[in-house]
């Protein structure tokens, strides 16, 4: 899982994913951070599951930063088809 959103074409925060999916860009599947504010949790879980799109939880949003290669932690990702 960590060398795909470090190698991969990726769309980070909750307002781009959020734009990415409603533009109709095509996504594989979005990222989310448990640990992030859980009123932003439960909108983009309900904004992709409206959309029929994978969400692979992820602890922390420091590790989901990490694993983005950069340094901060983020929110939300999506992996761009």
């Amino acid at each position: 899982m960590l060398e795909e959103l470090q190698h991969e074409n990726i769309v980070i925060g909750m307002k781009q994913v959020s734009r990415s999916v409603r533009e109709g860009e095509l996504i594989q599947k979005i990222y989310i951070a448990q640990d992030a504010d859980q009123v932003m949790v439960e909108k983009i879980d309900n904004l992709a599951k409206e959309y029929n799109l994978e969400i692979v939880p992820v602890e922390t949003r420091k590790k989901l930063g990490k694993m983005c290669a950069i340094d901060v932690g983020a929110t939300v990702v999506a992996v761009l088809k």
